[in-house]
């Protein structure tokens, strides 16, 4: 990958982590960063690949401004270890799922997102709020958006 490339990842890539790639999508198109990252989202279970983006999801993406439209949800694979420069969790379990189907993490690429904003370890970061549990996209979009927010920032110092 000639850019620098961010995976999201969360349980079934229809909630949190599509949110966090349209989100980072359209921040880094407003820095002008489009053409230096990559970005893209996936599962770590199979129960949703290739259903479409969560209704809960896709209205506030909208209500935003951003179009989630054509995304499908995919299962990350070991193979995208080499393939991406980042791996950007939701919650605890999504980072030890990562860590388990990627083979581990020999080059500390494992994050999660809410550590950039926390300056926490991934381990110790908070988790980003689970709508699918909750209903409540707001507070997903407000973990979302300053996760982004952080990274972006994170981004800006080693781009």
């Amino acid at each position: 990958m000639d850019r620098f490339g961010i995976m999201f990842v969360c349980h079934g890539n229809i909630c949190r982590s599509t949110m966090a790639e349209f989100v980072m999508r359209d921040m880094l198109e407003q820095a002008g960063l489009e053409d230096k990252v990559a970005v893209a989202s996936s599962a770590t279970s199979t129960e949703e690949i290739g259903n479409p983006v969560h209704h809960g999801t896709r209205r506030m993406l909208e209500r935003h401004g951003i179009s989630c439209d054509g995304k499908r949800a995919v299962q990350l694979k070991r193979s995208d270890y080499d393939r991406y420069d980042l791996f950007v969790g939701m919650d605890g379990a999504n980072i030890r799922n990562m860590r388990r189907m990627l083979g581990g993490d020999a080059q500390g690429k494992v994050a999660k997102l809410l550590q950039f904003p926390e300056g926490t370890s991934a381990d110790a970061a908070s988790d980003v709020a689970d709508p699918w549990y909750t209903g409540d996209f707001e507070a997903t979009w407000r973990d979302v958006a300053a996760g982004c927010s952080a990274l972006l920032e994170y981004l800006r110092e080693r781009l």
